[in-house]
């Protein structure tokens, strides 16, 4: 079986329209345990919702607890516990806990995130977007590998979106200390981020069957895009908008479906592995190499690393 899947579509016979339910139509998951970030708003919401009715047990981290219970009420089968990406002691807590219970984590869905505020930084005086975004979820990613791996066959699914067209990964000046602070370029760099780091974890987990797949759910009207102005959207490349159930089928799609088995490393989209960019003409439809490079995903990593002090499996 080769490692690398190919970045093109395998026709899955789902498409823009498919919801979160139609695409697990036929699975169970009962037995399952799952952890959405951000699992109580948005199409982070519709995900649990979607998992949690076909059997899984869902855990929730929020950082607001309240919100997180009033919206999930009803859903059966969901846990809610605090975290918060940008606080490294954060989220060594909840995974501490989470490891205490010794059960196995057989999906993870890094699905939290902002988009384009204003210029803020954590503790640390990294920029808002690139800690929540990516290096949240890499540390949170590191510190349940070994949950994940105690499962036997586990997948890790990271959103990402079109917006990484706009720009890759600044090594030199990741946190806008240098440059001016740009905030479509910071969510860019986060969203580009985001499909590097499902490269490069698919290949570390692929010898304990773990593997990774970023996704883009599609445009879809939530807070999320609370800091984008009407002007910024009728300017972009978005021609359509999708219900959070139709934005929440391509994470459980990758979370889930037989047909990706022995695949991953992917940038999916629209239920289906989506096929590589050579143009902003076939954008949105499509990614761009510099999110999906094998040499740009391992040097993320260990700029990632070197950020937090947080290396896998230590």
């Amino acid at each position: 079986m080769s490692q690398v899947t190919p970045q093109n579509p395998i026709l899955s016979g789902f498409n823009k329209n498919s919801t979160a339910a139609e695409v697990l139509d036929g699975i169970d998951l009962t037995g399952k345990t799952v952890i959405v970030t951000g699992g109580y708003s948005g199409i982070g919401l519709e995900t649990t919702r979607a998992l949690a009715n076909k059997g899984a047990i869902v855990i929730v981290p929020a950082r607001n607890l309240d919100k997180a219970r009033e919206a999930l009420e009803g859903i059966p089968s969901v846990e809610i516990a605090e975290l918060d990406l940008m606080n490294p002691e954060s989220i060594d807590t909840f995974a501490k806990r989470f490891l205490s219970s010794e059960r196995k984590l057989d999906i993870l869905i890094n699905n939290a995130g902002i988009m384009t505020p204003p210029l803020t930084r954590d503790a640390r005086g990294y920029e808002s977007q690139f800690a929540t975004n990516h290096l949240g979820h890499f540390q949170l990613t590191a510190r349940l590998w070994p949950a994940l791996n105690k499962a036997g066959s586990a997948r890790v699914v990271s959103l990402s979106s079109a917006g990484h067209m706009y720009g890759g990964v600044d090594f030199d000046d990741p946190n806008f200390e240098r440059r001016e602070y740009n905030k479509g370029l910071a969510y860019a760099q986060s969203k580009s981020a985001n499909a590097l780091f499902a490269v490069a974890l698919d290949k570390l987990g692929y010898d304990y069957n773990i593997r990774a797949f970023s996704v883009h759910p599609g445009a879809i009207k939530t807070d999320l895009l609370r800091y984008v102005s009407e002007e910024e959207i009728s300017g972009s490349v978005i021609t359509e908008f999708k219900t959070e159930e139709q934005g929440a089928a391509t994470s459980v799609w990758c979370a889930t479906s037989p047909l990706l088995e022995g695949k991953g490393g992917v940038y999916c989209l629209d239920a289906d592995i989506a096929k590589a960019a050579s143009s902003m003409d076939e954008m949105p439809d499509a990614v761009f190499h510099h999110a999906i490079d094998p040499s740009l995903a391992e040097r993320l990593w260990l700029l990632s690393e070197d950020l937090i002090g947080v290396r896998f499996g230590k």
